[in-house]
């Protein structure tokens, strides 16, 4: 992504993961971690932040990331987003919105999953 992203002149830092924040925003319920395991190993993740829409209040929801290993991506992914979409719903959320920014391909993969193209997403770099 940071190879990307940087060759449309957005230059990203070094993942470093604030594990303290993560930690408070899921003991007090609006993050939720999902993990895919193999053999007990971690393979794949998501995190997605539930907040209140500020128009008319309702429950939504917003992926802060989804990641597959590379020798995963042969379905393992999908599968990882029925399951977050089924808990989704269980929980009363409206909306969840996705952001394909590593492999712009598995946009393909959510269109067919009933996502809809709502916006066109633009960075400014300052």
């Amino acid at each position: 992504m940071q190879e990307r992203l940087a060759g449309q002149g957005v230059d990203i830092p070094d993942f470093a993961p604030r594990l303290d924040l993560y930690f408070k925003a899921a003991d007090a319920g609006y993050l939720l971690n999902y993990v895919v395991r193999l053999d007990g190993a971690p393979v794949g993740y998501s995190n997605i932040y539930l907040t209140n829409d500020m128009h008319n209040g309702e429950l939504i929801a917003q992926e802060d990331t989804i990641y597959m290993l590379p020798e995963h991506r042969n379905g393992v992914g999908k599968k990882l987003s029925q399951f977050i979409l089924a808990d989704l719903k269980t929980r009363d959320v409206k909306r969840l919105s996705v952001t394909a920014i590593t492999d712009l391909r598995v946009a393909k993969l959510w269109e067919r999953m009933g996502f809809k193209h709502t916006a066109h997403h633009m960075t400014y770099v300052f």
